[in-house]
């Protein structure tokens, strides 16, 4: 297939050979078939997607028109994929043009993009979405061969996936015959990644891993801490590794990709070249990073989640994970970035920052052994994307009603939805429902005939040009008290907290009041400790899989063997004097301590469900409590387990479980919370009820707060079964407070709750009982000195001094 061919020459010139995976691509592209490409990292698989595509534009030299489209979920990805194609275009002179298109492109090159496309257009999500609204789609796209999407286990099952799969969907009306090329290293569910994506079956070319990944975790001559997120007890040995590697430190959050830039230029004795990368800096500086980097001027990249995906940095021979990673398929992907060569191995370092961390760290490496991939969990598609969708396509035609539901039942995510929730979403963009009828900012459709259907006015064209998408920044809220601003804080920290809740800010206690739009309003409480924790931000979820292999392992002993000293008599005094918490089993300890002559009862439930759902678990518990005339004097929790602290003994505790109660429970609290407010505004803003406004004309936080407020306060009071209404209900108890990874938790536990009274802390407890001591320091040195004292105390207490 490749004989004769201009490419082959150039890889001849070059000495090269394709592997047989880029080959079967071709084979199985010649037979007409939709093709998933599951091939790791470095094995050459974005060239593999593309070379079906080269060589049709080799073959019919007369091609004007959009001949490919790349779709990838990162803007960086999409220059990257321009700038790696354009030099074998130019080198085996192919008379073949690539551009890539994303919200930074020139308006003026957009222009020329529609009147003249590029042979091959390189774009993103959102990008492909407003092309798909504009009026000359059909000419733009109706002679497109070829589709080839990107790292799509990113996106499967997402908001941002769903958007896609929508246009996709739609793309297949347009076009006589295309393919389509899906690209991953990590599908755990190859099935289901084609149908999201294509409407006949994928032929799925699966590669192995000839060399799978050599993942160690890194050992320091200091102990691992106790508690904390952070790695400064091997930071030595961290920095003797950037010093001859060229690397990326992956962080779980921007604040530890700070400290770790901070510390590491504290040590920096030989004035390596480090840069820090993520999503809170500015583009032009993420850009010139990752320029140096991709000119080999860097030793080491600090990065976030912003550097996962696809960057080709042959020259990166190192990974270090600071902290445990949350997911088997994240720290795949990141390892990933090393020795990006299929014939060479990937090598990376785990760091853990704590001795849970540590468990979970090894975990993680026999998960990647036995080749064990999280998997996303399926769900519906949401209607706030839908009606964004649907707005997107009134924009570039008058649409008839029964075609478009056809076109929206033949994406997978929507393969579900009924004609009338359907009719619902309609309703919703003519008028805004039943209570905002009256309100002509709220009827973005216009109905022509029986079934037709367009957009109302080109005000609402252009508003939905500057608004689409499904990502909304989590805004910042003012923490005033007395009309004194005493800072900002995440909105998603503050709308779990009800009004009277008490939490930690600036080293004072302060109590909740209200939320008067962008403003938290606060008193100074005379609380000696606060009955909510504060949040650092931007923590990952715990893997259902990772956590079940977490708990297997502190199960195996055997295992043991290979932990460090201390981790092993950690566990040891565990087993002596409680138990090590089981599967299939919820494992409570309580015990009582004595804090400055008031006694505290302590709970620790050891649930192993992540940090949000932990979270969620305590709010509700609380309230459960607070019925049953026990006082929650407050809690802590991180992915493993639950503490909780109360004024006094719970009696019948395995009633806290109980199934009706527990759920009633949850809708009090979750009403009772300003989160649905908060995830009403993102929802209507979606949806396209509000608007984000233009560029450089952006709406304050503040109107667009009293917009939604009010309407929510509207909705809520009259119209409670509104789909917005709807929709956020739904997404807040899936995605913020994992309402039903806790349910299914509830009924595989149910009768199987083993409570241990213990006369003093438990080894696993250690940690945790720190970790709710530095929630309340201000981290000066007599406070770290206290820190000690503690630690000393408690290891005496349980026998590890």
């Amino acid at each position: 297939m490749l004989k004769n061919n201009q490419i082959q020459h150039w890889l001849n010139q070059k000495g090269w050979k394709l592997y047989n995976h880029q080959l079967e691509v071709i084979k199985q592209s010649f037979f007409g078939n939709n093709i998933l490409l599951n091939s790791p990292t470095g094995s050459g698989k974005t060239l593999a997607g593309f070379l079906p595509s080269l060589i049709d534009l080799l073959k019919n030299k007369k091609q004007p028109e959009l001949h490919t489209l790349y779709i990838s979920p990162l803007k960086s990805l999409t220059y990257d994929i321009e700038r790696n194609l354009l030099k074998p275009i130019e080198e085996a002179k192919l008379k073949i043009s690539i551009e890539s298109r994303t919200g930074d492109t020139s308006y003026k090159k957009k222009k020329l993009q529609i009147i003249n496309p590029p042979n091959i257009l390189a774009t993103t999500i959102e990008t492909f979405a407003l092309l798909m609204s504009e009026k000359k789609s059909y000419n733009f796209f109706q002679n497109l061969k070829f589709i080839i999407i990107d790292e799509i286990h990113s996106i499967l099952n997402t908001k941002r996936g769903e958007l896609l799969s929508l246009n996709l969907s739609r793309l297949n009306t347009m076009t006589l015959r295309h393919q389509t090329i899906l690209l991953s290293a990590t599908i755990s569910n190859p099935d289901e990644a084609s149908n999201y994506f294509t409407k006949t079956k994928c032929k799925l070319i699966k590669i192995k891993d000839k060399k799978p990944p050599q993942i160690k975790i890194l050992y320091s001559s200091n102990t691992i801490p106790w508690s904390g997120h952070m790695a400064n007890y091997a930071m030595s040995e961290i920095y003797k590794k950037i010093e001859k590697r060229k690397s990326i430190i992956f962080v779980n959050t921007r604040a530890q990709s700070e400290l770790m830039y901070h510390k590491l230029s504290e040590i920096n004795s030989k004035n390596l070249k480090i840069e820090i990368h993520h999503g809170s800096l500015e583009k032009n500086i993420r850009i010139q990073v990752e320029e140096k980097m991709a000119n080999n001027k860097l030793n080491c990249i600090i990065a976030t989640s912003s550097l996962d995906l696809g960057i080709d940095w042959t020259h990166i021979n190192l990974v270090i994970q600071i902290g445990a990673p949350k997911g088997i398929s994240r720290f795949f992907q990141r390892v990933g970035r090393c020795n990006h060569n299929f014939n060479k191995k990937s090598e990376a370092y785990l760091v853990p920052t704590n001795r849970f961390d540590f468990i979970e760290c090894y975990a993680t490496i026999k998960a990647i052994e036995e080749k064990e991939l999280d998997s996303n969990l399926s769900k519906e598609g949401s209607l706030d994307v839908l009606a964004q969708h649907i707005i997107g396509v009134s924009c570039s035609k008058v649409f008839d009603l029964n075609s478009i539901y056809k076109d929206i039942k033949s994406c997978w995510p929507y393969r579900n939805i009924k004609k009338n929730k359907f009719l619902e979403v309609i309703n919703f963009l003519v008028n805004g429902g039943y209570s905002l009828k009256n309100y002509n900012q709220f009827s973005r459709l216009k109905k022509i005939n029986k079934n037709l259907y367009t957009i109302s006015s080109e005000k609402f064209a252009k508003q939905y040009k500057m608004n689409v998408g499904t990502i909304v920044e989590s805004e910042m809220l003012n923490v005033k008290m007395n009309n004194k601003t005493l800072g900002q804080i995440e909105d998603w920290f503050i709308q779990k907290l009800k009004f009277g809740d008490t939490f930690l800010f600036g080293g004072m206690i302060l109590k909740f009041e209200s939320l008067k739009l962008n403003n938290v309003m606060v008193k100074k409480t005379s609380s000696s400790k606060p009955r909510i924790p504060s949040y650092s931000g931007g923590r990952i979820p715990l893997s259902s899989k990772l956590s079940k292999k977490i708990v297997k392992i502190l199960n195996n002993e055997k295992e043991w063997k290979s932990f460090p000293k201390n981790v092993v008599e950690w566990l040891k005094f565990q087993k002596e004097q409680s138990v090590i918490p089981s599967s299939n089993s919820l494992l409570i300890e309580s015990f009582e301590r004595n804090n400055k002559k008031i006694s505290e009862n302590y709970y620790i439930f050891y649930t192993f469900l992540g940090y949000n759902a932990n979270q969620t678990l305590g709010f509700i518990i609380s309230k459960r409590l607070d019925k049953k005339d026990i006082t929650a004097l407050g809690f802590i929790c991180n992915d493993i387990a639950l503490v909780l602290w109360v004024d006094k003994k719970i009696d019948k505790i395995m009633n806290i479980f109980e199934r009706d109660n527990f759920k009633n429970n949850f809708f009090e609290w979750i009403k009772d919370s300003s989160l649905l407010k908060r995830n009403f505004r993102k929802i209507a803003i979606i949806s396209g009820l509000l608007s984000r406004g233009y560029p450089n004309q952006k709406k304050m936080n503040k109107q667009l707060s009293l917009n939604s407020d009010l309407i929510f306060s509207v909705l809520n009071k009259y119209e409670k079964n509104h789909i917005l209404i709807e929709s956020t209900i739904d997404e807040s108890k899936r995605d913020l407070v994992e309402f039903d990874r806790i349910n299914n938790y509830l009924d595989e536990i149910v009768n199987r709750i083993e409570l241990k009274k213990l006369k003093k802390p438990s080894p696993l407890s250690i940690p945790l009982i720190l970790e709710l001591n530095k929630e309340y320091l201000n981290k000066s040195k007599s406070d770290e000195f206290y820190l000690k004292s503690l630690e000393k105390e408690l290891l005496k207490e349980v026998g590890m001094e």
